[in-house]
């Protein structure tokens, strides 16, 4: 079990990193949040990992903090809820947004969630509510600063065309999240997070 890498950042993108740990390479899919924080490409780079095992694949997430890690796993264990389903919810809701509404019992709020419908919604609170009172408290990892503003848009294209949406739907979502933003300076991550509430409404 690969618990956390330490090594150089080679590449990243919203949704997945490349580091190199003495001389191997390791494509990790993250969450925005993870994005936002982590260093720049040419920094050492700390993840706490989760290694899910497929029969065909072996795929590495990788997490800033372990509230967001337990988090992860204890939304794959929710019947319908795979990794990368998982991965976008993280992408669309903080860590400590997401605990409340499931330990509230807060249906009506988790349906606003990217990808979560009213069965599902349901589903995590009978499942995970008792669990979620018992998460350990986060551990956060150094911070570091967003991408530039220039390359904002193409980016979060790239994240969303990363979580499934086709281009075409990703494109109307964020020309709708930059309306809606009205030309304020935002990040990769702010970006995502408003272009996906309107990917769940079509």
């Amino acid at each position: 079990m690969i618990a956390s890498l330490r090594g150089t950042l080679l590449s990243k993108s919203p949704t997945e990193l490349l580091v190199d740990v003495n001389g191997v390479g390791y494509a990790v899919s993250i969450p925005l949040s993870t994005f936002e924080k982590i260093g720049e490409t040419g920094s050492v780079a700390t993840l706490l990992t989760y290694l899910h095992v497929r029969e065909d694949a072996l795929q590495l997430y990788g997490f800033t903090t372990e509230e967001e890690r337990n988090l992860f796993k204890l939304l794959i264990s929710v019947s319908g809820i795979g990794p990368r389903m998982a991965q976008s919810i993280l992408s669309g809701i903080s860590a400590s947004d997401l605990t409340n509404y499931i330990s509230e019992g807060n249906h009506f709020a988790l349906t606003r969630i990217p990808g979560i419908g009213r069965k599902i919604a349901e589903r995590l609170v009978v499942e995970l509510r008792e669990k979620i009172g018992k998460m350990e408290m986060p551990t956060s990892l150094p911070p570091a600063s967003s991408a530039s503003q220039t390359s904002i848009r193409s980016e979060a294209l790239l994240a969303l065309a990363s979580l499934g949406f086709n281009r075409s739907l990703a494109e109307s979502a964020l020309r709708a999240a930059i309306n809606e933003m009205n030309g304020k300076d935002t990040t990769v991550e702010q970006l995502i997070k408003t272009a996906l509430r309107y990917t769940s409404s079509k």
